[in-house]
């Protein structure tokens, strides 16, 4: 991934919020989580099943089905979702894979790119779900 979060990413970011808002546990409808966030349906679909293979929402079956955080909104980062939407997040391709790069042992550049990486995934690796929907389990 670059810079820019793909639409997947930004996607999955205000589901998994909505979903943050709810008790620990609630069960929400694709149609709901759609209708509520603005979200095509069949995208959103695409988007639930890539964030359950990841392990972080579970889906319910039935009549009463849906999706669900799979752990607390504490321990669910913004990091964490991008990943598993736009696989690694990196300011430049140098940073995830130097050896790819014949320049990075001499690059100039090369250490201003790693400490925006560092930055970008302390960051990212810092806010949580509930940090993005605070005190709203109860008024949603």
């Amino acid at each position: 991934m670059g810079l820019q979060l793909t639409r997947g990413a930004e996607y999955a970011i205000r589901a998994m919020t909505y979903l943050a808002h709810y008790p620990e546990g609630h069960v929400a409808s694709l149609h709901e989580i759609g209708e509520a966030q603005d979200i095509p349906e069949s995208f959103l679909a695409k988007i639930l099943q890539s964030l359950v293979r990841s392990g972080l929402a579970v889906s319910q079956r039935g009549a009463h089905g849906g999706f669900a955080l799979a752990r607390p909104a504490t321990e669910i980062t913004m990091q964490q979702v991008i990943e598993a939407i736009d696989g690694p997040i990196s300011v430049n391709q140098c940073v995830l894979s130097p050896e790819d790069c014949g320049r990075s042992a001499s690059c100039t550049v090369h250490v201003a790119w790693v400490r925006a990486q560092e930055q970008l995934m302390d960051v990212l690796g810092s806010v949580t779900l509930e940090s993005l929907a605070p005190h709203q389990a109860t008024s949603v």
